[in-house]
């Protein structure tokens, strides 16, 4: 029986799971070398919405954070969160934009990229797969987990099956809600382990309190790896602590061969940046605690925090638990989507909408009619028939796979920021985050050049002597 392994995954979905990705790399160097010693299975430390963050909050370079990580780290995978063709944007990105991407998250230190996709429409996996394949990256393949009528078992390995035969080097069970309960997560991975012969992992989150006992059972089952997070940055719609089920499975057949005393000492430097995020209001201190509508309603962590900001923003929310009910409902219309980014935010916003307007579906908005168009992929169920109609009247949905209509877009990219560019990474952040990307490069140039970046206006640039 082999040892089990951990990601430890403060340096990504830990801190924008507790503190909307506000950890700065200035912030993450100082521990970096002491948890290369850990003997981690790898380190979560990009992805995800660690780019956007970055460039919009922290005015850092995503890139430069990787390279600089990179350039310490020497013992341990780095690893990273990608949304297939989305990459780490909100929509679908051309082919050659994937593969650009992948190949330079991979030269400049990433070893694993997890990939996954919303919908599950394994369609949207396969550039980045085979990317990831031929760049010498390990390619970790995903299965996002829910609950609805069309997600059984089953479902979850018919998905994995193809996520093999794509070449997928491991398969990811993402568990972004809290939903996954410890007999299915054992029933689960049991299955898996029938058919699939590549490693299993399990991410889950602790938004319902079950993900430390649902660990231990996908273990039992066979489960190779999980993900989990440092104490101080641990539970709450964070991943289970690090050190507790270290010492959980100590001297048992799946001892992780972690040292304690090691892990206590990372915990010691992070715990007074916990404090610091707590006092500055970063971390606020209902996302630590069980949220049991989590399990009621199968809405993730943070889409009800989002949920109350639309609603407070409306001066409605004594309309909180109406919308709540809403957003199964929603859900069922739309062919039962799991709740992740970008399907939670479209499923959360259409669930407001109807209560507001008090007639559903009286306003819709422009990503739920391109969900419905067929736009982000294939739905897991059908989308109910008179819904169809009224968000998109006699229009039929494309079948295709989305990113087959996109023409190639890396040229024309480079050529619009070309008096701002400073090296080729440069192009993917622009074609991601194109408006945020452009204040960044001026704040680059203004900081290099020691001016105010308002100078820097698309009439006045300031070209590098």
């Amino acid at each position: 029986m082999a040892k089990v392994r951990i990601t430890e995954t403060a340096l990504r979905d830990a801190h924008q799971s507790l503190i909307a990705t506000r950890m700065s790399t200035d912030e993450m160097l100082p521990i970096v070398e002491l948890m290369d010693e850990v003997g981690y299975y790898s380190l979560e430390m990009w992805g995800g919405a660690t780019f956007d963050a970055c460039l919009r909050f922290l005015n850092e370079d995503p890139w430069e954070r990787l390279r600089r990580i990179r350039k310490i780290v020497k013992k341990t995978k780095l690893q990273m969160l990608l949304r297939g063709q989305n990459l780490l944007g909100y929509k679908h990105y051309p082919d050659d934009v994937v593969k650009e991407f992948v190949k330079r998250a991979v030269g400049n230190g990433i070893d694993i990229i997890r990939i996954f996709d919303a919908l599950n429409d394994v369609r949207n996996l396969e550039t980045a797969i085979h990317a990831t394949i031929d760049e010498g990256a390990h390619a970790q393949a995903t299965v996002v987990y829910t609950i609805s009528p069309i997600h059984d078992i089953q479902h979850y390995i018919d998905t994995a099956k193809t996520l093999e035969q794509m070449g997928a080097h491991s398969l990811c069970i993402k568990d972004m809600a809290g939903l996954l309960t410890p007999y299915t997560a054992y029933e689960l991975v049991k299955e898996l382990k029938k058919v699939i012969k590549i490693p299993i992992q399990v991410h889950c989150h602790y938004t319902s309190g079950l993900a430390s006992m649902t660990y231990l059972k996908a273990i039992e089952a066979g489960a190779d790896v999980v993900d989990c997070a440092i104490s101080p940055m641990a539970l709450g719609t964070s991943q289970p602590a690090t050190e507790p089920l270290v010492a959980a499975l100590k001297d048992t057949p799946y001892d992780t061969g972690l040292d304690l005393e090691l892990l206590s000492k990372i915990a010691d430097y992070f715990r007074p940046l916990r404090e610091k995020y707590l006092s500055s209001g970063l971390l606020n201190p209902k996302v630590l605690s069980v949220d049991v509508n989590t399990l009621r309603y199968q809405v993730p962590g943070g889409m009800l925090s989002n949920l109350v900001s639309q609603l407070k923003q409306q001066n409605r929310l004594d309309k909180y638990e109406e919308v709540l009910k809403e957003v199964p409902r929603v859900r069922e219309d739309l062919g039962y989507p799991p709740l992740v980014t970008p399907t939670s935010q479209m499923v959360g916003t259409q669930a407001v909408l109807n209560v507001i307007t008090g007639e559903r579906y009286k306003m819709v908005p422009a990503e739920v009619r391109a969900y419905v168009r067929g736009e982000y992929g294939r739905p897991p169920g059908e989308i109910k028939e008179e819904v169809r109609k009224k968000i998109i009247g006699d229009e039929k949905p494309i079948t295709y796979r989305p990113a087959d209509a996109l023409e190639p877009a890396l040229d024309k990219y480079r050529e619009e920021i070309k008096a701002y560019m400073e090296q080729e990474e440069d192009v993917l952040t622009y074609a991601l985050f194109p408006q945020v990307a452009m204040n960044f490069f001026k704040y680059r140039q203004a900081q290099k050049y020691k001016i105010d970046s308002t100078l820097l206006d698309e009439e006045n640039k300031v070209h590098p002597v």
